[in-house]
């Protein structure tokens, strides 16, 4: 075993652990200044952020490799592994339960994830056996996958609004809140980019490492790359909770299932073989 890529991998993962928590240190200042919902930031900034790295395993896995095992199987392995987070932080919490803590509004964005999830469960067992339902190369469920995460965004603004007017919030100081809410934007796009660009590169790690242990392409896409995938998910939220923004954690990992299956369809459109879930049903179980 070559320890060189366990200590690329260690570096990579500490990386993302210090990025990502200036990252949610800039999101929470974020809320704070601009009077936006710390969920609604969580959900739109923090999830799209530690969520790319999946979106980029699965562009690789398709156009490099031809392994589109790999890119659902990391996409949906991923959408596992938040909820698991969601359980450990849950567990490493004090006081009252996270659940009790946590806005409402996450009752929204947790519904769409398991519209979400459903349809892509519903569409893995309907696409081999309904080849006519595409637009080309394209699943028909691929717009309708990202029609509802759009939808699901939407409606969870419009919610967090609504409760926002309902109970007041300090608007911008002229000037001072102006300059302030842009060195915090300035920060989180740093941060976001050093979570984005440690995080793709720490699956290429991954996939080294179960090269070097044996491990099959089916195991590497749906749990260590996933796993691999999940770590900035799982800096950020443990960070925001160690801050006291409960709502920007739980936001975080629903945000992050909703994104997570959206890339199902965004490898889709990549994909130009055929559907990706047709695909996958049929490789599932071709590993190298």
């Amino acid at each position: 075993m070559n320890w060189l890529v366990w200590t690329a991998f260690a570096a990579v993962v500490a990386v993302i652990g210090a990025a990502g928590y200036r990252m949610c240190k800039a999101a929470d200042d974020i809320a704070e200044i601009s009077g936006l919902s710390r969920a609604w930031v969580g959900l739109l900034l923090l999830s799209i952020a530690t969520s790319l790295p999946e979106l980029a395993t699965g562009m690789s896995a398709i156009v490099l490799f031809d392994a589109p095992n790999v890119a659902v199987g990391d996409a949906l392995g991923s959408c596992v592994f938040n909820l698991l987070i969601l359980v450990v932080i849950e567990w490493l919490g004090r006081g009252d339960s996270l659940y009790a803590r946590a806005a409402p509004g996450h009752s929204v964005s947790a519904a769409f994830g398991v519209i979400l999830a459903g349809f892509i469960a519903f569409s893995v067992l309907v696409a081999p056996a309904l080849p006519a339902l595409r637009i080309g190369h394209v699943g028909l469920y691929a717009p309708v996958i990202l029609g509802t995460y759009l939808v699901a965004l939407y409606t969870v603004f419009q919610y967090e609004r609504r409760v926002i007017a309902a109970v007041g919030h300090r608007p911008l100081i002229p000037g001072v809140g102006a300059q302030s809410l842009g060195a915090a934007v300035r920060r989180y796009l740093v941060s976001a980019a050093f979570v984005i660009a440690a995080g793709t590169v720490l699956p290429r790690i991954a996939v080294e490492i179960a090269r070097q242990m044996g491990w099959s392409n089916t195991f590497v896409g749906t749990i260590f790359v996933a796993l691999a995938t999940s770590i900035p998910e799982v800096a950020v939220s443990i960070t925001a909770m160690a801050i006291g923004s409960v709502d920007m954690a739980v936001a975080n990992l629903l945000g992050s299932n909703l994104f997570d299956v959206a890339i199902v369809a965004i490898d889709d459109l990549v994909y130009s073989a055929g559907p990706i879930l047709d695909r996958k049903s049929t490789r599932l179980n071709s590993s190298h």
